[in-house]
């Protein structure tokens, strides 16, 4: 490029060289004629020099390519096993996320969930049950700036953590719910309305996420839900890698009552170790869950083995509220949690678990053994346009 551009430059001053370039070179005679001829060519080149660099770098610079998004399926498998007082459970799940770009702006997202609970009916031998298919949600989403996102249709409830981060078989640490699950987000984990959600710096030492949501009444099954309305704030510190926040709802139908709740999220930068804790707060019902994961990658010795191996630790409990209520235990309970998983590859898990759980209504232990696996597939070819 610069061997081009000299060249460009000498070619005009060569053309320059060849004619008078004012009427004051007519009139001089002798070396003053010959001294101002080449002055007057070196101004020339200078002042025009920038033009024939900006005009060649403009025709080398490349366009920038823009990247045309693809639809994309993910999802996750798992097999879980099952001991819950001594009695066996057989747990196949088989979920799907759907992701379909449409331009810049709007996307839509889907989940279906398939599982089954194989059990042992009293007098028949060998394990049977059915098979559940739902839909967890159908949202089509609106990005309308950097701060702020519009989701019509079918969405997970925006109460806590548990149900819209943690969930999926792949993700969570231990596979048992926890006991205040249920509280705040519908009777199938789902709204039906809109939502408003997005996040922003703050400060520079902070930064601030919020959803507020709307739900309408739907008694179609497995499509149902309640009618409430409500909202989830946080602030992330990202040099301590903490978040804490809140969660109001209000219900809109039966009794008309509020509902709060609590969370906090903590990963400390000088430890593998993931901390998570869930509080909710209704008048069915309410508890606490409080949960460590610690990652082995650290310890000095077996190396290869430990850096995939995860220990876990969970205590909870649940009170019942002054009404009744289907989903959240009718009497005090306590209970503590024991983890082992083995990372075997990049989305393959192996997971077990041992429980002891307490209540007035009698004492158990819940074992779980299974293995759990996520995969990510483009349904397109990625490119740019």
């Amino acid at each position: 490029m610069l061997y081009a551009y000299l060249n460009s430059c000498l070619t005009v001053t060569r053309r320059l060289a060849t004619r008078d370039l004012h009427p004051l070179c007519l009139r001089l005679k002798g070396w003053h004629s010959g001294l101002l001829r080449p002055v007057f060519l070196l101004l020339i080149i200078l002042i025009l020099s920038p033009f024939f660099c900006a005009s060649r770098l403009q025709a080398q610079t490349p366009e920038p390519q823009e990247i045309k998004p693809v639809p994309l399926l993910t999802g996750s498998t798992g097999f879980i096993t099952t001991f819950d007082g001594g009695e066996p459970h057989l747990g196949p799940i088989v979920t799907s996320v759907l992701l379909v770009p449409m331009g810049e702006r709007w996307m839509m997202e889907s989940r279906a969930t398939f599982e089954s609970d194989l059990a042992e009916p009293p007098g028949v031998s060998g394990f049977h049950g059915v098979v559940r298919k739902e839909v967890d949600y159908a949202q089509l989403d609106f990005i309308a700036n950097p701060y702020l996102t519009v989701t019509l249709g079918r969405f997970l409830t925006p109460f806590g953590i548990f149900n819209e981060r943690l969930y999926p078989v792949w993700i969570r640490n231990l596979q048992t719910d926890p006991l205040i699950l249920p509280i705040g987000i519908g009777p199938s984990n789902a709204s039906t309305g809109a939502m408003l959600r997005g996040g922003f710096k703050a400060t520079s030492n902070f930064n601030f996420n919020y959803a507020v949501y709307f739900s309408a009444l739907s008694t179609v099954t497995p499509v149902n839900s309640d009618r409430f309305a409500g909202g989830r704030a946080g602030i992330f510190v990202p040099k301590a890698r903490l978040e804490i926040g809140g969660s109001f709802q209000h219900l809109l139908q039966d009794e008309r009552s509020n509902l709060f709740g609590f969370h906090l999220i903590w990963q400390p930068q000088s430890l593998p170790l993931d901390i998570r804790a869930e509080t909710a707060r209704s008048r069915r019902g309410s508890g606490y869950w409080l949960e460590s994961a610690y990652r082995l990658s650290q310890v000095p010795f077996w190396r290869d083995a430990l850096r995939r191996t995860q220990v876990v630790a969970r205590m909870q409990q649940s009170f019942p509220g002054a009404l009744p209520s289907d989903a959240v235990a009718s009497v005090n309970t306590n209970m503590f949690e024991f983890g082992l998983n083995y990372y075997l590859m990049d989305g393959w898990r192996a997971t077990s678990s041992y429980g002891r759980q307490f209540s007035f209504g009698g004492n158990k232990n819940v074992w779980t053994i299974g293995m759990t696996y996520r995969f990510v597939l483009p349904l397109g070819r990625e490119g740019a346009e």
